[in-house]
């Protein structure tokens, strides 16, 4: 499509532009604009969300979690993406077939046998989280949380400050609070 010149006033040049057809944007001008808008989002969340998403705190990963002496070292992810880098760095750490990672999503699995639990998921998830594992985690089972805590939980301890914090939940103290506050809401 060439450009065209729009006239101005009667006498004066006009403005370069391009040719108007009834409004319609036409197979490439929506493939343009679909590839600008995209650009915009990606661009978006790489300066202004990636960022602090980008680094899981160092006490959070499943390798880091094995070298304490956590075993069995599993971790659960449906982005087979974000599966094949998590399997790569078990890899490339030496911890192949020692660390686990699976595509399974963490709504549908069970874990009633977990007695360590380590979590890096969005505040708007952490509500029906905090349900599920109330609902399947055994009394003796730790929760540690990073970045974002469970927001009706008192941690039993935390450690580390503003990205790099960690909050631990001992789940026989969660029901115990749990129980209480249900107690008091139905005086």
């Amino acid at each position: 499509m060439e450009p065209c010149w729009e006239p101005g006033e009667p006498g004066e040049l006009g403005e370069p532009g391009w040719p108007r057809s009834g409004g319609s944007l036409g197979p490439r001008g929506l493939l343009a604009l679909a590839v600008a808008s995209g650009a915009a989002a990606w661009a978006t969340w790489a300066v202004l969300l990636m960022p602090g998403f980008r680094r899981v705190p160092l006490r959070l990963q499943v390798l880091e979690a094995y070298k304490q002496g956590l075993r069995p070292a599993l971790g659960y992810e449906l982005n087979p993406w974000l599966l094949s880098l998590a399997n790569y760095r078990a890899w490339k750490a030496g911890y192949h077939g020692k660390v686990s990672f699976l595509k399974e999503d963490l709504w549908k699995v069970n874990l009633s046998d977990c007695h360590n639990v380590i979590v890096f998921l969005a505040p708007s998830v952490k509500p029906p989280l905090a349900t599920k594992l109330l609902a399947e985690l055994p009394d003796d089972a730790r929760v540690v949380a990073g970045r974002f805590p469970f927001p009706s939980w008192s941690p039993s301890s935390t450690l580390g400050q503003g990205l790099e914090q960690v909050w631990a939940y001992d789940m026989k103290e969660v029901r115990r609070e749990v129980q209480g506050s249900a107690q008091e809401s139905q005086v």
